[in-house]
């Protein structure tokens, strides 16, 4: 099954790929690698603002997650052309809005692990960092690598 007819079976429907709000590319391709730059949580298109452990729940911030991999896959497919040509998600790096007290954020952060393992399959490294404050106050960003085929 295609990557697309994953994401249809899913009932994700890809957002317009980012724009780059700063002096960067949303990504870059090195050989078989392409990096894509962080990409902050969106809710309804605005930034989801908020603290992991003040304003946000575990399942929110997971949801959030979630939401910044389907706007990575639309950056993927912007990069490539066809997000058939995926052939692995490499790693991912994590950076989870929220208070000294939270500890979970590797959980919240299985919300884009998910979901690039159901469009794409297979497991990837990753890393997942509690921090005190991101851009415009969203609760998670999340960088990638990923395997294209060229």
């Amino acid at each position: 099954m295609s990557a697309y007819e994953k994401l249809k079976k899913l009932g994700i429907d890809l957002p317009p790929a980012s724009v780059p709000v700063g002096a960067y590319a949303s990504f870059t391709r090195s050989g078989h690698l392409l990096f894509l730059s962080g990409h902050l949580a969106k809710k309804a298109g605005q930034p989801w603002v908020g603290q992991l452990g003040e304003t946000i729940d575990l399942s929110e911030g997971q949801a959030a997650a979630r939401a910044v991999a389907a706007d990575m896959i639309a950056t993927l497919q912007a990069a490539t052309g066809d997000i058939d040509r995926v052939t692995r998600i490499v790693k991912i790096t994590s950076l989870v809005n929220s208070t000294p007290e939270f500890t979970d954020q590797h959980i919240v952060t299985n919300g884009a692990s998910e979901l690039f393992a159901e469009v794409f399959g297979g497991l990837h490294a990753r890393s997942a960092f509690g921090v005190a404050q991101l851009p415009m106050g969203v609760c998670v960003e999340i960088e990638l690598i990923a395997e294209v085929s060229t």
